[in-house]
C-alpha cells in the first residue's frame, strides 16, 4: 500500500488506512489522534464529541468541532455544568451543531458528573487514565483488520459500566473505546504508520495524572 493509497495524500508518507476514506483529516490523524491528552477541558470536550457522533461520521463532526466549543463554552467544565432550559433552546437552533436534544441535555448532564470525578479524584483525567490498559494486552501488531473488527475493550467496557452507574449518559463501550483511541489511552495507529512511532514517543515521556 503505498502512502496515497492510505492517506489520499501523494507525501511520501505512509497512514493508518482510514485517512484513505477521509484525506481531510489527514492533519488530525498526523497531529492530534492517539496523542496522549490530560487536560480536563480537552477531555471533557472529546466525551462530549464522541457522544455527539453516536449514529455519525467523525468528519461530520470535526467538520464542526470550532462550532461546537463556542457553543458549548469551549467545553469548560464548570460553564457548561451551569448551562440551563434557555442553553439548551439556543442550542437547538444552532444550525452549526448537531441539534439533538438527547445529546446536548446529556453534555451538560455529563459536565455536572465531571464536577463530582474532578471533588472525588482530584482531575478528570486522573480518573480516566486509571483505565489505559496494561501494556501486556495490546496487540503486538496494531493492523488495519484489528482496528475494523475491534469497536469495544474489556477497558472501555469497564470505563463505560463505571460512568453509568456514575450517572454519566451517552457513553457506551464503543464511544468509550473511540475516546481512548483519540486520547492516547491506547495507540492504535498501524503498524507502518509514519504517526505510530511519534505516539509511542510522545506517551513514553508522559506522565499521567495522579
Amino acid at each position: 500500500m503505498t502512502s496515497a493509497d492510505a492517506s489520499g495524500l501523494d507525501d511520501g508518507r505512509t497512514r493508518c488506512p482510514w485517512c484513505a476514506q477521509e484525506p481531510t483529516l489527514a492533519g488530525y490523524h498526523d497531529t492530534e489522534w492517539g496523542f496522549p491528552v490530560a487536560d480536563d477541558t480537552r477531555l471533557f470536550e472529546k466525551v462530549c464529541l464522541e457522544g455527539f457522533q453516536s449514529g455519525l461520521s467523525w468528519r461530520t463532526i470535526y467538520d464542526k468541532r470550532e462550532n461546537f466549543r463556542s457553543a458549548f463554552a469551549g467545553f469548560e467544565i464548570g460553564a457548561v455544568a451551569r448551562f440551563g432550559a434557555r442553553d439548551v433552546k439556543r442550542l437547538l437552533g444552532d444550525a452549526g451543531i448537531v441539534r439533538h436534544r438527547g445529546k446536548i441535555e446529556a453534555a451538560i448532564h455529563n459536565a455536572g458528573r465531571a464536577e463530582v470525578l474532578i471533588e472525588e479524584f482530584g482531575s478528570l483525567g486522573v480518573y480516566l487514565w486509571r483505565y489505559e490498559p496494561a501494556p501486556g494486552s495490546r496487540p503486538a501488531e496494531v493492523t488495519w483488520e484489528f482496528l475494523k473488527t475491534t469497536a469495544k475493550t474489556a477497558e472501555s467496557i469497564a470505563l463505560a459500566k463505571d460512568l453509568k452507574k456514575r450517572g454519566w449518559k451517552f457513553v457506551g463501550p464503543t464511544t468509550a473505546y473511540a475516546f481512548m483511541q483519540a486520547m492516547g489511552l491506547v495507540n492504535d495507529h498501524v503498524a507502518g504508520c509514519f504517526v505510530r512511532e511519534r505516539v509511542a514517543a510522545a506517551r513514553e515521556g508522559f506522565a499521567p495524572p495522579v
